[in-house]
């Protein structure tokens, strides 16, 4: 699991209270980054990060997403930045979806995210028309950085620790700068 996908899954877990089920393995090589379900509502989704800091490829946009490039070496970095690559790969491929049935996610009757650093407009625009939810990163270290920043817990959780430590000392260096 990527760094990335932890820091969202413990996100979902101890920010929102979601229940998670991290890196499913399906058919043909494909793989759901995180499930989850609000205990709460019941309501169930699927999650898929790409987050990327490259400047050229930081952004999710509407670019044409071609499979046969995906498999192209110098185009994957740029293809996997596409909306076409999380609705067609990552969202519908039919490996996917049987495995998201098996979980009890029937079409329709859940949402699916996007976890990214940034998009562009007409990103947002095509996400918002599919019903795809589009969550940026760095709100969300935001909002860990928020909810930890007074805690006294001690996670045991590496990457949680990590980020509540994190939290701790920015809210610390805020104080010593006030």
């Amino acid at each position: 699991m990527e760094t990335t996908e932890k820091i969202v899954e413990s996100y979902v877990r101890y920010v929102k209270g979601w229940t998670t089920i991290a890196n499913i393995k399906c058919e043909g090589q494909f793989e759901i980054d995180l499930i989850a379900v609000d205990p709460r509502t019941g309501d169930k989704y699927h999650i898929e990060s790409g987050v990327s800091v490259s400047g050229s490829y930081s952004k999710l946009t509407t670019k044409p997403f071609s499979p046969a490039l995906l498999k192209k070496r110098m185009e994957q970095a740029g293809q996997r930045r596409t909306l076409g690559y999380f609705v067609e790969r990552k969202f519908s491929a039919p490996g996917v979806v049987k495995k998201l049935a098996e979980h009890g996610f029937r079409q329709g009757k859940y949402q699916k995210i996007i976890v990214t650093w940034g998009w562009t407009p007409e990103a947002k625009k095509q996400a918002d028309k599919r019903g795809v939810i589009l969550w940026d990163f760095p709100d969300l270290m935001a909002e860990i950085t928020e909810r930890f920043k007074d805690d006294k817990i001690y996670f045991t959780d590496d990457t949680l620790r990590t980020l509540h430590l994190y939290a701790k000392s920015v809210s610390r260096h805020k104080q010593e700068i006030q």
